[in-house]
């Protein structure tokens, strides 16, 4: 079950990831189970991650995105190119996302 995000939370989280670097690659293989249980674990440590995809198929690129969502419960935060910034909640809640726009204007 993946996460869906407000237009305000997606804008806040994008702001998150600017300047963050990809920390799981996906190759030629595809989404393998040690690529998936990769992403999971950096989900787990660091709530919001960019994963690089390689490979020019904008299609598979959004296919995978979906299916990473999809099986380990992440909302969609941005797809730009061949990257895929991805937000999941954990128990340390090290990203606190806005309650409203307001909220989202007195954030630094």
């Amino acid at each position: 079950m993946k996460i869906e995000l407000s237009s305000f939370e997606r804008t806040y989280l994008k702001g998150l990831a600017h300047g963050l670097s990809p920390v799981v690659m996906i190759g030629n293989s595809g989404l393998t189970e040690s690529v998936m249980r990769e992403i999971a674990i950096n989900l787990d440590a660091h709530e919001l991650i960019k994963v690089r995809v390689l490979g020019d198929d904008r299609d598979a690129r959004v296919a995978m995105f979906e299916q990473i969502c999809d099986e380990l419960g992440a909302a969609q935060v941005q797809h730009i190119g061949k990257l895929l910034v991805l937000w999941r909640p954990s128990d340390k809640e090290r990203v606190v996302l806005p309650k409203n726009k307001k909220a989202l204007k007195a954030m630094p």
